[in-house]
């Protein structure tokens, strides 16, 4: 995660549910140029969240570490410019 203090993720694949690591994370849609506005989202209590721009379905899994998640491939990384 290296560049940013709180996760990001991304959804290429189109996968209906995302399971992570964190409560509070960001949600890029998919990689540039297919993404959309990285918003903030915070589960607070709840164990799942629903990005209001891609509709993907995250859930809260305290087993995986904040740069995992399944399935795999979903951590966003940054291209260099």
């Amino acid at each position: 995660m290296a560049g940013y203090a709180i996760p990001h993720f991304q959804n290429d694949a189109g996968h209906p549910a995302i399971e992570i690591g964190v409560k509070e994370f960001m949600c890029v849609g998919a990689n540039p140029p297919f993404d959309h506005p990285h918003v903030f989202l915070d589960m607070g209590d709840d164990a799942e969240k629903v990005c209001p721009y891609c509709s993907t379905l995250y859930r809260y899994d305290p087993a995986l570490k904040a740069n995992e998640t399944r399935p795999e491939g979903a951590v966003f990384h940054p291209q260099a410019a």
